[in-house]
């Protein structure tokens, strides 16, 4: 099947969970990213039931510390 990670077109095998994608695309702080599949955010006990279909689009977003000074 055909999906968009982050921006990229790429081909995985049918069946693929949201949590091996994670897996499979080498994130390297799985616990502080969070997914969201076709502008719908997953929540993170759905990531291994979460299963992709072709055409859906995966964007991996990363929280990221910082303030004011």
């Amino acid at each position: 099947m055909n999906i968009v990670v982050s921006g990229t077109l790429k081909e995985y095998p049918e069946g693929l969970s949201v949590s091996r994608l994670i897996e499979a695309e080498n994130i390297e702080t799985p616990m502080y990213v969070s997914v969201s599949v076709n502008d719908e955010f997953v929540k993170s006990g759905e990531l291994d039931s979460t299963v992709l279909r072709g055409g859906d689009v995966v964007e991996f977003l990363y929280f990221m510390g910082g303030g004011r000074r």
